[in-house]
């Protein structure tokens, strides 16, 4: 009975929650620092990142490097709903969520002529794009200066650090029950019915103009909504956020956790975004040089694709298979 409620999805996305938003008190009891909390809350919002582009990549088979400018555009519309247009925190996510949404249909629309390669390539020119308008586009973005933000403020509740993080957090388990529904059902098969071959999609019936711009849809709806929570959760947002590398670093994520899985992309949010500042910083001789702790990452991400190409989620398997090995070995032994 255990182990049938344990492999129950629901149950591990809320075990995940509830450890999660227990960190606060953690830090609140002396066994964390209080710098952790706001380490850990980057693993949250760009495991969300990372959990659209796995629906785009993992899922659907099409590739996408403009992660990082479709998160900055949902956090400078969340910025200026807050700072110039004086609307609250609700309005400034659903803003955050649709105009990335609208960009990514447009892209949607120009992946159906171009793939692989070149559709990464005008993804990262879309990307691109958008960061030199973060940086000229004074009036609203504050250019190189960037804006302010403030905590989020809820039927006149005004969140704190602490109040905010466990906000992060149950909103990355309503989207990871979100997008786990999703994917299980129609569209999950459709979208593995294009990544197998678009042409057997079509012959089963898929219509590749609708699905694909549901895939772009969901990865820059996922990206605004993550950029919109680093912004309200920083209070600040500057063009410097949103370069090219955030957008290489959230699809080492998705390859690190695992293709396909929706552990996986935040697993390997946690191994990109967390080991480098919470432990390698920590080990003698690594932590004293700012750079080498990054390096060693490096090294771990690719020592993780030679050894398990399909993502660390599946070490767990190894594991079990090891465990029982040895179980029945003894067993045998004895």
């Amino acid at each position: 009975m255990a182990q049938k409620i344990w492999k129950n999805p629901y149950v591990r996305f809320i075990l995940l929650g509830i450890f999660l938003s227990l960190i606060p008190s953690f830090a609140d009891w002396g066994w964390i620092k209080f710098g952790t909390i706001t380490t850990m809350s980057q693993m949250i919002f760009f495991g969300i990142a990372a959990l659209g582009l796995n629906i785009l990549l993992g899922y659907s088979g099409s590739i996408s490097l403009g992660t990082a400018g479709f998160m900055g555009l949902g956090a400078y519309a969340a910025a200026y709903t807050l700072s110039n247009l004086n609307l609250n925190f609700t309005i400034g996510i659903l803003l955050a969520i649709a105009i990335p949404t609208a960009f990514g249909l447009l892209v949607g629309l120009v992946s159906l002529r171009i793939s692989g390669l070149y559709l990464a390539i005008a993804t990262l020119c879309v990307s691109e794009i958008l960061l030199e308008t973060f940086r000229q586009a004074t009036d609203i973005t504050g250019g190189m200066s960037g804006k302010r933000t403030v905590y989020p403020s809820i039927f006149g509740y005004t969140f704190d650090r602490s109040s905010t993080f466990i906000f992060l957090v149950i909103i990355l388990i309503l989207i990871m029950i979100l997008t786990h529904n999703l994917v299980s059902g129609h569209l999950g098969r459709a979208f593995n019915a294009m990544r197998g071959s678009e042409a057997a999609a079509q012959a089963m019936g898929v219509n590749l103009l609708k699905y694909r711009l549901i895939a772009f849809a969901l990865a820059t709806a996922y990206a605004g909504l993550a950029g919109a929570l680093c912004a309200y959760y920083v209070r600040a947002v500057s063009p410097t956020q949103w370069s090219l590398n955030l957008s290489l670093l959230v699809l080492a994520a998705v390859v690190i956790g695992g293709f396909r899985s929706i552990f996986g992309s935040v697993l390997g949010a946690f191994v990109v975004w967390i080991v480098p500042d919470l432990y390698l910083k920590q080990l003698p001789i690594i932590g004293d040089n700012p750079a080498l702790p990054y390096i060693f990452n490096g090294i771990l991400i690719i020592v993780v694709i030679m050894f398990y190409p399909y993502g660390l989620v599946h070490v767990t398997h190894d594991i079990k298979k090891l465990w029982y090995k040895l179980v029945k070995g003894g067993g045998a032994n004895g």
